[in-house]
């Protein structure tokens, strides 16, 4: 469904499980986790169906980024970080929900690295997957070469340069499958409803000068950062500095080993069971 966070623009929006269940003599209220998807230019789709494994534990609200998806199509003006991580308090206040988790997934993190910036006192908790703080393209070029040699290398330097229909093509031929370390299956990516202008206007904007490292000291909950050693496109030693940014009383730090771009992709047992103590803590 779509839902009108604000007069004129509506997000789509899909639930899995209860937020109220049975609970001997009264009603539980679970908590509720709301995915922000990766891209730019994607949608939810990729966190299903491994997502349903959380539904027991809290009512799970998958969101496609203003202009993205299913979401309706808003004017490049508002594809912001700025944006979207208001767009997450937004959303809430439309659905009436207090205190969510939020995870952001690759840019779903970055998304969520400036809603811990701008709305420090809103989530319970936030977890960032496998994300950097910064465009950090030298250490991109060396995973690519590292994982692809020389061919994979040149390719996401030409598409991370000038991102454009063409880099792009060569991009997803050359580079996409080494994002992981397990085969990916291709039918995931059908299901995508893809925006590549969202994708160029901000892998050739705002993603080139950001640094989200500042905003981070402003956290004032339990972060959990997940990453695997062997992600070339948001390398760990990206998540190692955004660890040391976070105030140390409030971050865990995951690291997954000979896993890539979504830990839950290479290593769906650890990563979930990560994720459910992480959710069910106090």
């Amino acid at each position: 469904m779509r839902i009108e966070i604000a007069p004129g623009i509506r997000l789509f929006v899909d639930f899995e499980g209860p937020g109220l269940v049975p609970d001997g003599p009264s009603m539980r209220e679970k908590s509720t986790l709301i995915l922000l998807h990766g891209g730019p230019g994607y949608d939810h789709s990729g966190f299903k169906p491994l997502f349903s494994r959380l539904a027991d534990l809290a009512q799970i609200v998958y969101v496609d980024h203003r202009g993205h998806g299913r979401s309706d199509r808003r004017p490049p003006g508002e594809w912001t970080l700025d944006t979207f991580a208001d767009d997450v308090v937004r959303l809430c206040d439309a659905l009436g929900l207090v205190k969510p988790i939020v995870l952001g997934q690759s840019f779903g993190g970055f998304v969520a690295q400036r809603y811990i910036a701008r709305h420090p006192a809103h989530p319970a908790k936030v977890i960032l997957s496998s994300t950097s703080h910064h465009m950090g393209l030298a250490r991109k070029l060396a995973m690519f070469d590292r994982l692809g040699g020389a061919e994979a290398r040149a390719v996401a330097e030409a598409f991370w340069t000038d991102p454009n229909a063409q880099t792009w093509d060569a991009y997803n031929r050359v580079c996409m499958r080494l994002y992981n370390t397990t085969p990916q299956g291709g039918e995931a990516r059908q299901r995508i409803v893809f925006n590549t202008e969202v994708l160029f206007a901000s892998a050739g904007g705002e993603q080139r000068t950001m640094d989200l490292r500042p905003g981070l000291a402003k956290a004032q909950c339990p972060v959990l950062v997940m990453a695997g050693d062997a992600d070339p496109v948001t390398p760990i030693e990206d998540a190692q500095e955004i660890v040391a940014a976070l105030p140390r009383e409030w971050v865990q730090f995951e690291r997954f080993a000979q896993v890539g771009h979504g830990p839950w992709r290479d290593d769906p047992e650890r990563a979930f069971a990560v994720l459910r103590r992480f959710i069910a803590a106090p």
